[in-house]
């Protein structure tokens, strides 16, 4: 792919940069975990995947998020993590419910945990930004996998504020479980979901409609 610098927007040789950004924004959608299987991302696609993350913007340049790739070798300390998570919350929890709640740990080939920093680097940058900056990281690194022919998908939940999940990662104070990222390839896709029309998200200063 030519280097977008290379060319300006007004050359008539240049790639129609907004159609192929357009058509793979529109392409990325969310294939869920359980869907998603071998072979994941080899290690240059994963270098690939990851470099996209580091053209999100970043107020001050604190780079206040981090992805945390967890192993094979470390998915039943995850899955075991997941279900201390679940009998932190619910003692009661039957033992079929426990057993879902760690198999979780073991679905798409490619998985990490993005984590946020609330505290490190210059104050003024308040955790709402440096949660923006870490979405903008996440969304490149779904498109880029989209890009490369991957599934992905985010997952969240209770489990990520849990005990068990923060001794696990090493969490400090001041440092959130943003999200999961699995990426894999797609055994299958759900129905696309309708997106919503740019009038449902936008509106100018000054409307005075019930929405704004």
């Amino acid at each position: 792919m030519p280097s977008m610098r290379a060319t300006s927007p007004h050359d008539a040789e240049a790639p129609d940069w907004a159609a192929i950004a357009g058509e793979l924004i529109q392409a990325r959608q969310t294939v869920l975990p359980k869907r998603l299987v071998a072979p994941g991302p080899d290690a240059a696609q994963q270098q690939t995947i990851l470099a996209a993350a580091a053209a999100a913007p970043d107020h001050r340049q604190l780079l206040p998020w981090r992805f945390i790739a967890v192993p094979p070798a470390r998915r039943g300390a995850l899955a075991e993590a997941f279900a201390q998570a679940l009998l932190e919350r619910d003692p009661a929890a039957a033992p079929e419910q426990v057993a879902q709640a760690g198999d979780k740990a073991h679905r798409a080939p490619w998985l990490m945990l993005v984590v946020v920093d609330g505290l490190c680097g210059d104050p003024r940058v308040d955790l709402h930004e440096r949660i923006l900056s870490a979405g903008c990281a996440v969304q490149n690194v779904l498109l880029m996998a989209t890009a490369l022919g991957f599934g992905s998908a985010l997952t969240s939940g209770q489990a990520l504020g849990s005990d068990s999940l923060r001794r696990l990662f090493a969490l400090r104070e001041g440092q959130h479980a943003l999200c999961f990222i699995s990426i894999g390839t797609a055994l299958s896709h759900g129905g696309s979901r309708v997106r919503p029309a740019v009038a449902d998200f936008f509106r100018m200063l000054g409307d005075d409609s019930p929405d704004a």
